[in-house]
């Protein structure tokens, strides 16, 4: 009977210990920074809230301790009640007197119009913006890159450009709210059916995390054995 080494033992037991190690990393990674980042938003949103809010309408000064959360709730509260006003005759009226207002200064009409272009535009669903992948050769021939389209190319750029091209923007990794503006001729991109959540992983985690694909999205190669 052969008898077993004691560091053959400690290795086995220090891999198996690592495995576990990380196991427990994968598992309670992803829970622990949703939940901060989801705390760091409530908090953002609370203070921002709280500190406009006059003392007597804070529902924390008759509490005897504070409840996170709570200015969220009155954010949502609030807008939905603005929404609802402005959907009257007198609220359509107020509002086109605050636009006439802003449309009327200088710089602020620009920023005001490129801020509810892109809110009307995200918010109200008027394009695909953001609802396709595509592949792009970028920043150079042979070499692919990730990128959403955010719409047809239309106006001057449109008309300067010998072929029908299609914005796309290209994130950045691991942030992708950062990125660049592409104006991309149509025969030169390549649609994916991934979905836009599979993307923005694919592109958050910097090729880490790769969604699966469909075993009849591929042809089968022709070199394959018969």
């Amino acid at each position: 009977m052969t008898e077993k080494k004691p560091g053959a033992f400690r290795m086995s037991l220090g891999a198996r210990l690592r495995t576990y190690f990380f196991a427990g990393v994968l598992i309670t990674a992803p829970v622990s920074l949703t939940i901060y980042l989801a705390w760091l938003f409530i908090t953002f949103v609370d203070e921002r809230v709280f500190s406009v809010l006059p003392p007597e309408y804070n529902p924390e000064t008759y509490l005897p301790f504070s409840i996170p959360g709570i200015g969220l709730l009155l954010a949502l509260v609030g807008m939905t009640l603005i929404g609802a006003l402005t959907a009257g005759i007198i609220g359509r009226a107020l509002n086109g007197l605050l636009e006439g207002i802003l449309n009327r200064l200088p710089v602020i009409r620009s920023l005001y119009g490129a801020i509810k272009q892109i809110m009307e535009t995200v918010l109200a669903n008027k394009s695909a913006a953001f609802r396709e992948c595509v592949l792009i050769e970028y920043p150079r021939k042979g070499m692919w890159t990730l990128g959403f389209i955010t719409g047809a190319t239309k106006g001057e750029v449109q008309e300067k450009t010998a072929e029908e091209v299609i914005n796309v923007f290209v994130p950045t990794t691991p942030n992708p709210t950062s990125g660049f503006l592409l104006f991309v001729p149509v025969q030169d991109i390549i649609r994916l059916k991934m979905p836009i959540e599979d993307g923005l992983k694919l592109v958050v985690s910097g090729g880490i995390v790769t969604p699966p694909v469909e075993a009849t999205a591929l042809p089968a190669s022709p070199t394959s054995g018969s």
